[in-house]
């Protein structure tokens, strides 16, 4: 069996820069890795991905937003992150069950028993061995997400972005709530450090927590 790690954190956290340059990382040491994401992942999930950021839909409801996440982690699941885990790789996924729970049920207000049981089903066993959480005030992650959007030249993946500050504040607390509840699996990093040293905290930190057999087998 693999090792799955997931990484999470507000909009502009910088998490996805830290979770390539982990990956990076990882096979320069030899390690075999998977890197992932959500919603997305996989040809499916990547559809479902592109109704889920667009912010035309302004009217979809939490709860068809849930049922999409669900949908999409399903397929994602099945096609990606099981067979690799299987194959004894090490899977790096940007976002996971911990983001339905922060966005769909600390954000939106969806009860966390409906979303337990979502994830249940579509996580199909999957379960993370360790969770980066880059924790940084809303404020500053959302200035730097639409610095990142208004710099892309491909979809405009924003209809996050564009809620207010309170929704999150919101998700912001939600994460720190889970990890509080899961220190074990949880690692807490200070996303308001340079990526340098954000960096240099996740790879010592991950590489010690990293199975000694799946370091060998590479």
């Amino acid at each position: 069996m693999g090792y799955f790690i997931t990484f999470e954190g507000v909009e502009g956290c910088g998490k996805t820069t830290q979770i390539k340059l982990l990956s990076e990382f990882l096979l320069a040491r030899g390690m075999h890795t998977v890197l992932t994401r959500e919603p997305g992942g996989c040809p499916i999930a990547d559809k479902i991905r592109t109704i889920l950021l667009d912010a035309e839909n302004k009217a979809l409801s939490p709860l068809a937003e849930l049922m999409l996440y669900a949908a999409a982690r399903a397929q994602h699941v099945t096609e990606v992150i099981s067979p690799a885990l299987e194959a004894g790789k090490i899977v790096l996924c940007d976002r996971f069950c911990d983001a339905t729970l922060a966005y769909q049920s600390f954000g939106r207000g969806i009860d966390r028993g409906v979303i337990d049981n979502l994830n249940l089903q579509a996580c199909q066993g999957a379960t993370p061995h360790l969770t980066v959480l880059v924790d940084c005030d809303p404020r500053v992650g959302l200035e730097r997400a639409r610095q990142r959007i208004e710099a892309t030249s491909g979809p405009r993946e924003e209809r996050f972005e564009l809620e207010a500050l309170a929704f999150h504040e919101r998700v912001r607390a939600g994460y720190l709530r889970l990890a509080a509840d899961d220190p074990e699996r949880f690692l807490i990093i200070n996303g308001a450090d340079s990526i340098e040293a954000i960096f240099a905290a996740i790879s010592t930190l991950v590489a010690a927590r990293i199975p000694e057999a799946l370091r060998a087998v590479y």
